[in-house]
């Protein structure tokens, strides 16, 4: 069950009482993430991939994921970033495992902020069976670049339709570096991005509002089929 904590902004010294968030772990169990009472909420004032997760281990199986660090947005606009009693998440060498059939329902969460639909990629391209998602070396034109040993993904969090160059541009940074490619976009793609798309064997996938990743084509049908 999520705790709650009372939380004071250092700007304006609103309080906020705050729960804390909990995420699907691999086995089906929820992971609630362990808030440090003793510890003091932090103004962010510019948002850096390599500092917002926490390793949290699964009181049921035992294994240890990243999630995301929690944050709150003050009335005053400062964005508080919560204490987690965990430890930052360095940034190992990927490697892809196979997952066991059959394979366990994907959990989806809900999507009401840019973060989270980069989260919900993040957590679908561990469903499929990549470990050690990480940040892309190359940033994208657009949206947020993700990686896997083997794979580049980019999420597009924004509210226009990914376009033909986006795809193509995501296909040869993948080609540069000897991987396969995935998009995904919260706001589709144009018809012309979807043919590009299928011609350079790029799958596409829609996050919609619910958190669930919808395949666009047949190459992102066959990913999400296993």
């Amino acid at each position: 069950m999520s705790e709650s904590v009372s939380v004071r902004c250092p700007v304006c010294r609103r309080e906020h009482l705050y729960a804390a968030p909990s995420y699907p772990c691999e086995c089906g169990a929820p992971v609630c993430l362990p808030l440090d009472r003793h510890g003091a909420p932090m103004a962010v004032t510019h948002q850096v991939w390599d500092e917002a997760w926490v390793c949290v281990e699964c009181a049921v199986c035992g294994r240890k994921a990243e999630w995301p660090q929690p944050e709150l947005g003050c009335g005053c606009g400062t964005v508080l970033r919560i204490p987690v009693a965990g430890e930052t998440c360095p940034w190992p060498e990927p490697e892809v495992t196979a997952p066991a059939p059959p394979r366990r329902a994907f959990q989806p969460i809900t999507i009401r902020t840019a973060r989270d639909a980069v989260t919900v990629a993040a957590l679908y391209l561990r469903w499929l069976g990549y470990e050690d998602i990480r940040r892309a070396d190359q940033r994208p034109p657009s949206g947020i670049g993700l990686a896997a040993r083997g794979l580049l993904a980019q999420v597009d969090p924004t509210v226009r339709p990914a376009s033909p160059r986006d795809v193509e541009c995501l296909w040869l940074t993948a080609m540069t570096e000897s991987a396969h490619c995935v998009y995904f976009s919260l706001a589709g793609y144009t018809p012309e991005a979807r043919t590009q798309a299928d011609a350079l064997g790029v799958p596409l996938f829609v996050l919609d509002l619910t958190g669930t990743p919808q395949p666009m084509n047949s190459l992102a049908d066959e990913l999400d089929g296993g």
